[in-house]
């Protein structure tokens, strides 16, 4: 990485209701149980190979609550995870997710990538 690497925001999203999630749910508990695993050490491998560029490593996502004018309340969402990643282009940051096992073996849907920018000055 060179001095004029950026952080990146990597969002892990996946719906509950969506196709695929139903066929990861209908599989025989020993067949999901075994693509779990492949699934879990592909996403050790990922991390073993990206670790220098990881910035935080993040984490899993549970359940949504939205504060706004109207108050606070229980929604949902598609984001299950996150994690922080430095390169230096937006190409290169989204690149690292290409063959990511979160769609590759798990049932996720997508990885979304997306610059951290500088706080505005007040000025």
């Amino acid at each position: 990485m060179s001095d004029s690497t950026k952080n990146f925001l990597a969002v892990f999203l996946g719906s509950s209701d969506q196709p695929a999630m139903a066929k990861w749910n209908a599989l025989p508990e020993a067949e999901r149980q075994q693509r779990n695993k492949a699934g879990s050490d592909a996403w050790h491998a990922w991390v073993a190979k990206y670790n220098d560029a990881i910035v935080v490593m993040g984490s899993p996502l549970g359940k949504t609550k939205a504060a706004s004018k109207k108050g606070i309340a229980d929604t949902r969402n598609a984001l299950c995870g996150y994690t922080v990643i430095k390169a230096n282009s937006h190409e290169d940051a989204v690149k690292m997710f290409a063959e990511h096992p979160h769609f590759t073996i798990f049932p996720g849907e997508s990885v979304e990538v997306m610059e951290c920018l500088p706080i505005p000055s007040a000025a």
